[in-house]
Parts: C-alpha cells; structure tokens; sequence
C-alpha cells in the first residue's frame, strides 16, 4: 500500500473525527483474516501496518522449543537463535512470509475496512448526537410515507414517527416542516432507530421553554401538565420570582407566546393555571374556566368534592367530562363535582331523615357545612357573570325550614 493510503487516513482522522490508531487496528485484523483466507494457511499470524510507509509485513508466529513437535507451530531453538540471539526456549519467535502479491490484497480489504469503519463511525456519532436528544424537541422535514408512519428527515438521520404517536387530525403533508418530541435512540445494524412524537405531554413542555424566556432561564417553572392530543392541554406553572407573574409570562403580551404554541400544535387549546400548594386553591384553579365556589378535601383518600354554581356545571365538566378529566390528571386528586341545587337537595334529604335525639347535633354539622358556603354566596357576585340569571338570589341557611310548602 502507498502513503496514499496513509494520507486518507489522516483525512478521515480529522473530518470524521476517526481515530487513525483505530482504523490501523481493524486493518490488521482484517489482513490477518485475508492472509489465512488467501494463503490457505491455519498457523498463528502477526499483520503490522507501517503507519509513516504504509508497507504491510505478516509473521508467523512459532513457539520456540528444544525439540519441535510440529513445524507450523513451533520452530527449533537452534534456528530461533539465528534469527534473534535473544530468544530461548517456550519464547514466541516472528517468522516473516509475507507473500510476493500481498500488496494488492492489503490494498484491497484496507479498502473495505476503511469504508466499512467509516459507516460505523457516522452511525455511532448520530446516535451519540440524537441519543444526547432524547427527551428533547428537534424540527424535521417530512420525507415520506410508509404505510400509517411518517419518515421525517432530520438531516444526518431518519426518524418515525409511528401511528400511534400522531396528533387526531393534524395532516401530514411531504416536505413539511414539523417539530416532534424524541422518545427513543436505539442502535441498529442500520444505523440509529429515532421514535419520535406529536402526542407526548413533553411536546408541550419543550414548546413552552423555547418560547418563554422566564422558563428557560429557571425563574418559572412547569410543575405539571395533562393532555389529550389535539383537543386540550392543561399547564401548571409557578413562579420562584414573586415579582413574576407566571401566567403571565407564559401568555405573552396580547397572547403572542401561548399563540406560538397553539399555532404549531395546530389549533390545540391551552390552559395555563397558577400552581398552588394548598390543594383546595389548586384544584379550584385547575377546573378554569369555571368558577368554584367551595372545595372540600379529604387527604386521605387524596379526592376533593366540589361545589360549582349550576350554570357552571356543565362548564366545570366540559365536553365528554374532558375538563374535569384533564384537571384530574394534572391535580393527581379525584375530583367530584356538584352543582349548588344538587348539593343542597343532598342535605336537605338528609335533615329530613333526621328523627332521633341526635337530631340537634346533627342539624348543627349541617348549619357547619353550610356556614361557609353561606359567606362565600355573600360575596359571590353573580350579576358579574354574563350567565347568571337575574332572579338568583344568595340561598341563606333560613331558607330550609320545616314548614317550607315546596319540600
């Protein structure tokens, strides 16, 4: 082999980033392989690669001996002495046979080593590249489709985005760009295998970052988020700054940073709730847009009971429960939720039933229970509301008597 060879290597060193010392060692190994498929020979070999020349030399490889038993494996000590003084018995002695012709087959299998090193070395670079990724946001170009799958190009890869991990209702046009969410690197004989999604909660995380300074930089934070692809996306956020508004930072001014967002999750609808650690506050946010007027907590059992205006009911529930369900989810807390008429229509069976000497006591939990309730409706203002009816007036503990016709 000429110095051509070796001038390539160093090429490859420094564009590719392959180490020549590498790219040496396979060559040997695989002129070692050439030699014994060439030659026809089952005796140990050395290969050594001249890495300033790029002369090649193959040695046999003999153990010294007194008295060979076998010539191809070992050689005499006497003829060991005449090649290297230095040499004594059970000492392994190189024998050069390098053949006349072997030149040209170095030449070729360093070829295919070199080539075939090469296509390892891209391979192995990608995946370190996209498996640093995983977890992360990248922007693609859709190439092609291939049964339900989409191939998008990601300029030194190809990743899939599988069926399962598409968006209900976005279309999927060729040459498009799109920003998908990593969820796997594996390694192939292929090559790396990307997955990649449009579905995974972290799409929506990874947007907000990139679109709202004050979260990238550490100052508000993300503590939760529940979403169902393609119809509505619940986020909680929280601000270690309190001079910081966090939903306000994640609205943008006149809405231009949530935009971004909705816009490239193609209409997907937003809410952006302020954490709270009181899980009463939290979770009376968590069902906006409707408005709460009492939650009750049970730590225990991690569920809440709450009590929303009647008109808000369905509001507080959403399409398909989707709101409640969504609230649930980001909360970790079962929610159960009633209206005003249905809670007081549950007491008021209840002070009905009463007919024990018990009854006062129990009369004054429910007059406790309401108590609250009562201070909220003070002032609760439902004229504000463009749903309220004109007619409802604040319901008062007095309301509930005995001799009251309608019971």
């Amino acid at each position: 082999m000429s110095a051509e060879l070796i001038h390539a290597l160093d090429q490859l060193e420094k564009e590719r980033g392959i180490n020549k010392d590498i790219l040496i060692e396979a060559i040997e190994a695989a002129l070692i392989s050439a030699y014994k498929r060439n030659f026809g020979s089952s005796q140990s070999v050395k290969v050594t690669f001249n890495a300033e020349s790029g002369d090649v030399r193959v040695y046999a490889l003999k153990k010294v001996s007194k008295l060979p038993a076998n010539d191809s494996m070992e050689i005499s000590l006497d003829e060991a002495k005449r090649l290297d003084g230095m040499l004594a018995d059970g000492d392994v002695a190189e024998i050069e046979v390098t053949p006349k012709d072997f030149g040209r087959i170095a030449a070729q299998t360093a070829k295919q080593v070199v080539v075939q090193r090469i296509r390892e070395a891209e391979r192995e670079l990608v995946y370190d590249e996209f498996s640093n990724k995983e977890s992360d946001i990248v922007t693609g170009i859709i190439q092609r489709f291939e049964r339900k799958n989409v191939i998008i190009d990601m300029g030194k890869a190809e990743a899939v985005l599988a069926s399962t991990e598409q968006t209900p209702g976005e279309e999927y046009r060729f040459n498009d760009r799109i920003k998908t969410y990593i969820l796997e690197v594996k390694k192939t004989t292929k090559g790396p295998q990307i997955a990649v999604s449009r579905t995974h909660p972290g799409l929506v995380k990874r947007l907000f970052e990139l679109e709202v300074p004050e979260i990238h930089e550490g100052i508000v934070e993300i503590k939760s988020i529940a979403r169902e692809p393609g119809s509505r996306t619940k986020i909680a956020v929280f601000s270690k700054d309190p001079n910081v508004d966090p939903v306000g930072a994640c609205v943008g001014q006149k809405g231009t940073r949530v935009q971004a967002i909705v816009d490239e999750l193609r209409g997907e609808k937003i809410d952006i709730i302020k954490w709270s650690s009181d899980p009463e506050v939290f979770i009376s946010a968590s069902l906006s847009p409707a408005k709460v007027i009492r939650v009750d907590v049970n730590e225990a059992e991690k569920s809440a009971k709450v009590t929303v205006p009647d008109f808000q009911l369905s509001l507080a529930i959403g399409k398909e429960g989707q709101n409640a369900r969504l609230a649930a989810k980001m909360t970790g807390w079962k929610i159960d939720i009633k209206s005003e008429s249905q809670l007081r229509a549950t007491i008021e069976q209840q002070l009905l039933n009463y007919s024990d000497g018990s009854q006062e006591q129990q009369y004054k939990q429910h007059f406790d229970l309401f108590k609250p309730m009562e201070e909220v409706y003070g002032e609760y203002d439902y004229e504000s509301d463009d749903q309220a009816d004109e007619n409802i007036e604040p319901v008062k503990f007095d309301d509930f008597d005995d001799s009251d016709e309608n019971r």
